[in-house]
Order: C-alpha cells, then sequence, then structure tokens
C-alpha cells in the first residue's frame, strides 16, 4: 500500500513538472527537463519581473510551485514510512547491502518474493519480473530485442533504476563488479549492461531470500 500510493504521488508530481514546463514553454521560458531544474529556476522566474508574466500568471504558477512542494514532502514522508519499515524486516534489511538496491527496492521485494521458494531458481525469478532480454532465434542465431515487457512493471522499473545509478558510478572504480560493468559497457553499450545488472540482483535477492543468507560479494 506504502509503494502504491507512494508510486500515485510521483507520477502526479511529474505530470505536474511536466504542465509546468509546458506552460512556461508557452510563454517563451525554457526549463530543462528534469525536476530538480524546475525546483531550482522556478522560483528566480517568479523573482524576475523582466520576463513579460503577467500578475495573474505569477499567481498561478507561484500556486503550482506550493504544489509541488507539498508533493516532494509527502513523497518524503511515504518513503521515511518505507525507510521504517524495511528496517523492521530481516530480510529486507539484508537486501540494502546489494549493490543498486535502497528502500524502495528492498521493500517490495521483500513483500513480493518471500522466502523465494516459487521460484525454481534466481533465472526464473529474474524472468518473471521480465529482467531479461527478450530473444528471437533464427538457426543458431540470437537476436536479443530488448528487455521484456512482461512481469512487475513497477518492481521491474526499479530494479532498472537502481541499476543504472550503479554504473553512472562505477568507471574509475577497481572491484570486481565495477571491472566487470566496464567491461559489458564496452562490449554492449550502457543500457544493455544496465538491464543485465538489473538481471543480476534479481538472481541475487532470489538467492538471499531462498537460502536466508546476507549478501556474499563475488566475481561477475
Amino acid at each position: 500500500m506504502l509503494h502504491n500510493i507512494r508510486q500515485d504521488l510521483v507520477d502526479k508530481r511529474t505530470a505536474l513538472v511536466n504542465q509546468l514546463r509546458g506552460l512556461l514553454m508557452e510563454r517563451g521560458i525554457v526549463i530543462p527537463k528534469g525536476i530538480n531544474h524546475v525546483r531550482k529556476e522556478l522560483p528566480f522566474i517568479l523573482e524576475d519581473a523582466e520576463n513579460g508574466l503577467t500578475h495573474l500568471s505569477r499567481e498561478l504558477f507561484a500556486e503550482h510551485y506550493q504544489k509541488l512542494k507539498e508533493l516532494d514532502q509527502a513523497i518524503k514522508s511515504h518513503e521515511r514510512r518505507i525507510g521504517r519499515l524495511c528496517q523492521q524486516n530481516q530480510r529486507s534489511k539484508r537486501f540494502l547491502d546489494v549493490p543498486g538496491v535502497g528502500i524502495i527496492i528492498a521493500s517490495i521485494i521483500a513483500a513480493d518474493i518471500g522466502d523465494g521458494k516459487g521460484y525454481a531458481s534466481g533465472r526464473d525469478y529474474a524472468a518473471s519480473l521480465g529482467v531479461v532480454p527478450k530473444q528471437h532465434s533464427s538457426g543458431d542465431k540470437q537476436v536479443y530485442l530488448g528487455v521484456s515487457k512482461r512481469g512487475n512493471r513497477y518492481i521491474r522499473k526499479m530494479l532498472i533504476h537502481g541499476a543504472r545509478s550503479v554504473l553512472k558510478t562505477c568507471y574509475h572504480k577497481t572491484d570486481k563488479l565495477s571491472l566487470w560493468l566496464q567491461a559489458l559497457i564496452e562490449r554492449r553499450g550502457f543500457n544493455k549492461a544496465t538491464v543485465a545488472l538489473a538481471n543480476k540482483n534479481a538472481r541475487i535477492l532470489w538467492a538471499m531470500a531462498s537460502q536466508d543468507k546476507g549478501y556474499e560479494v563475488r566475481a561477475a
């Protein structure tokens, strides 16, 4: 329930930010994509008396900016609740040791996977989430078409986001995981490497749940 409510707030915030950017663009004011850009630049836009905005426009944009701040606070409040819940559960607490896994992923997968006995292997669990490439076979050749769209969309998206954050910081690191990721990015590209790590993490989390153990650093 916490995850559903939080995601609904995130979706509303995204829609509000897109609306703000669109309305400002109609008035010749361009803000780059990204919530942080809107948070940073909108207060200055409201204070700028030379940008041509009418008094009524400023009132309306100020009201939308207040809604954005309220949504930010509501989302943070739910994330604190998720964090407390995550720390209270031994399985989700252990999951936090996996690179790319934070309180959102740890808590939702702990709720989803249970003791892992519902899946024969980590590969099966990853496949159930759709964090495996779709394949098209032609003779002896297999062509990867991109990530599958089946399975739990929310968990898949969170795993991808978590994996992407790890890849962005893996450069110039010398631990086994980072070296594996650097080589994978070189061979397959950033996006496919992201899916590969998301798949790897899903399998690791299944193993931790099914074997009731902590995270073990292994060679990739």
